[in-house]
């Protein structure tokens, strides 16, 4: 990279916080919210035998669903309910109850000790977005305040590393793949994605590792400075 790059971009599950205790805490209050609703169901018993089949039948019916996870999971809710006898307009509202309530602790992140002094960093001198295959807002964060652009898949219909969702991105922040530097944990998603769509990319692997594609290798979010400092000055 010989020039400045125009815009940061940054995928956000296990780049920016550590995605599991949100998760857990979200499936937690969606099978409260199912059991309070339905408590002789005893739908957390269903099993994931039955539960797998259910959510490939989803797919199965509504393929695009695979680039929409939000609606995928109230999809699947509706579905499970049904199975278990009950009517499809009340499966329908209880769905989106229970999506509601999932969604409500989907935000509730840890972030990395080093992420928003980093962003604080980068964002005095370069326009930050994140992009993400995940289906939280960054925006409903603390860190929503250092992101100009939030872009997600499922609003798009496409996913990474697919380099389109990229491109859609990249046109709407008004730069070119070439004025951008992405930065995610996933190799396959976010440096192939990036890569293939023109972009720089660094590759976030707190255990080390090789990559013949990133433009570099950072264990600790605090490089990123200096990082791209040096892909800069190339």
């Amino acid at each position: 990279m010989t020039s400045a790059p125009q815009l940061i971009t940054f995928d956000l599950d296990d780049t920016l916080w550590d995605v599991r205790p949100a998760l857990q805490a979200a499936e937690r209050a969606q099978w409260s919210c199912l059991t309070s609703r339905f408590p002789n169901l005893r739908l957390q018993s269903t099993p994931r035998t039955e539960l797998d089949a259910l959510r490939r039948a989803v797919i199965a019916q509504e393929p695009e669903l695979v680039h929409q996870i939000s609606l995928f999971r109230e999809r699947f809710i509706y579905a499970l309910l049904c199975s278990k006898g009950v009517s499809m307009d009340e499966a329908s509202e209880a769905a989106s109850e229970a999506f509601a309530a999932f969604l409500s602790r989907r935000h509730a992140v840890k972030l990395f000790d080093d992420a928003l002094p980093v962003l604080r960093t980068l964002k005095q001198q370069f326009k930050i977005g994140a992009i993400t295959n995940g289906n939280a807002d960054v925006h409903k964060t603390e860190i929503g305040h250092c992101f100009d652009y939030a872009w997600r898949a499922e609003e798009f219909g496409i996913s990474k590393p697919d380099p389109a969702l990229f491109h859609q991105a990249f046109s709407q922040a008004g730069v070119t793949a070439q004025d951008v530097i992405h930065i995610g944990d996933c190799h396959e998603n976010d440096v192939g994605g990036a890569v293939a769509a023109g972009a720089t990319a660094i590759w976030f692997k707190p255990e080390g590792g090789q990559s013949e594609i990133a433009a570099s290798v950072v264990t600790r979010l605090v490089q990123l400075p200096s990082t791209i400092e040096k892909l800069v000055t190339r």
